[in-house]
């Protein structure tokens, strides 16, 4: 084990992590070759096959799979080591990595951005939009700094603050505007337009409908919520919305925006970082800017009652 680098530890998690090592190598920027003998080097040091190999993809073997485990701690507890040193000579930081949720990015990230870099003078974002569980397991990586999300997620590695909490909308067709509000009952019955798998704010509608795992599969689904408004515009349905995407996507859609009787959905959006991380002291002062951030914009665009 003397000859085990930190580099090769590190190939070999794009590798366990993308299952290709095209992928693998793209994200480790090396060539495919190179990957390739790093990971045999790797391999013969430790006497033992850590993947299987075909001609499509690569899978952990079960030597693989626990050395997969323990090569995630050590490689967590050395990003944790680069932002020890980050955290004690630039307490304000000097880049910051952010993940946040798709649901979320477009309607308050261009106030985040705005509003950190006028707080931080010459800060460096680096923004990365996908799913929760994708945002997971990169925070896990010590990939991300942080990341902005639905509440709860409940890992027990992971520091959950609550930020504020957001009501969903009823999106239908312009020629219903004034109608009664359907109960949520009433909703199973009608062509309800979701996220695809995979969005935490499809489940979160999905449970207010009281629509289960079985019916979920009839329903019809969407990439995005501009998608979804689309398509109710074009007569295919109605759709949930959360209330800050509101201005945004039905600025050229012909359609109506209703409030839901009581109790309204919503859902809670918040931050989320590791436990571990030394920089809890600068991410709280960060929360502060994007709570602020947040404020500004769902009362510049608040529907009213």
């Amino acid at each position: 084990m003397k000859n085990v680098t930190l580099k090769q530890l590190r190939y070999f998690e794009a590798l366990a992590r993308d299952g290709r090592f095209r992928r693998a190598a793209d994200a480790c920027a090396i060539s495919q070759p190179a990957l390739s003998m790093q990971i045999k080097e790797l391999e013969q040091e430790l006497g033992g096959d850590l993947f299987e190999r075909n001609a499509r993809e690569v899978k952990l073997t079960a030597f693989g799979q626990t050395f997969a485990l323990r090569v995630r701690d050590i490689l967590r507890a050395v990003d944790e080591l680069a932002d020890l040193a980050r955290a004690s000579r630039d307490p304000f930081l000097a880049r910051l990595r952010i993940g946040i949720i798709p649901t979320i990015a477009p309607y308050l990230l261009p106030a985040i951005i705005n509003d950190l870099n006028r707080t931080f003078d010459g800060i460096e974002l680096q923004v990365r939009e996908t799913q929760t569980a994708k945002l997971v397991q990169e925070l896990a990586q010590g990939e991300l700094d942080l990341a902005i999300v639905a509440l709860p997620v409940s890992e027990p590695f992971l520091t959950e603050l609550k930020l504020f909490d957001e009501e969903f909308v009823l999106v239908r067709r312009r020629e219903d505007e004034g109608k009664p509000v359907p109960e949520r009952e009433a909703l199973r019955e009608m062509r309800l337009l979701l996220l695809e798998e995979g969005h935490c704010f499809r489940d979160q509608a999905l449970s207010f409908c009281k629509i289960g795992s079985t019916r979920a599969r009839e329903v019809m689904e969407g990439s995005s919520l501009s998608t979804l408004v689309q398509m109710v515009s074009a007569g295919i349905g109605i759709t949930l919305i959360p209330e800050m995407a509101v201005p945004l996507e039905t600025r050229s859609a012909q359609v109506s925006i209703s409030r839901f009787q009581t109790p309204r959905p919503s859902r809670t959006i918040g931050m989320i970082w590791r436990h571990s991380t030394p920089l809890v002291t600068q991410l709280l002062q960060i929360s502060e800017v994007v709570r602020r951030s947040a404020d500004t914009v769902r009362e510049q665009y608040a529907m009213r009652p």
